[in-house]
């Protein structure tokens, strides 16, 4: 796997953990582990994301072609996404900027 296959993914699954964090702080009070509904969340992302055969040309798993998630932790993800995702620039601004860097980066490579 390339090099920026692997920064990707490492991307990918820090941003990721970092909404799952915040979502689990702000709505189940968790202060600096996981509750276990949102650990349980966080390793069923890391494990796909791993195993993801689009990694280097994807930006979003909602763009992807193909949805790996089962319906269940694709609800869960899609609330976490939802509350996390504009929460993110207040709490994490240069994961977010990053992340849309590289998502045009990746976008221009089409």
């Amino acid at each position: 796997m390339s090099n920026l296959s692997e920064a990707k993914k490492t991307h990918e699954k820090k941003i990721v953990g970092q909404m799952i964090s915040l979502y689990c702080r702000k709505k189940h009070g968790a202060e600096r582990n996981l509750c276990a509904e949102c650990a349980e969340l966080y390793a069923y992302t890391q494990t796909k994301t791993d195993a993801c055969p689009f990694i280097k040309n994807k930006t979003f798993c909602s763009a992807c072609k193909i949805h790996c998630y089962s319906p269940e932790m694709r609800r869960k993800i899609k609330a976490v996404m939802r509350f996390s995702g504009p929460r993110m620039l207040l709490y994490h601004p240069f994961l977010v900027i990053k992340h849309i860097m590289v998502s045009i980066t990746l976008k221009g490579k089409k």
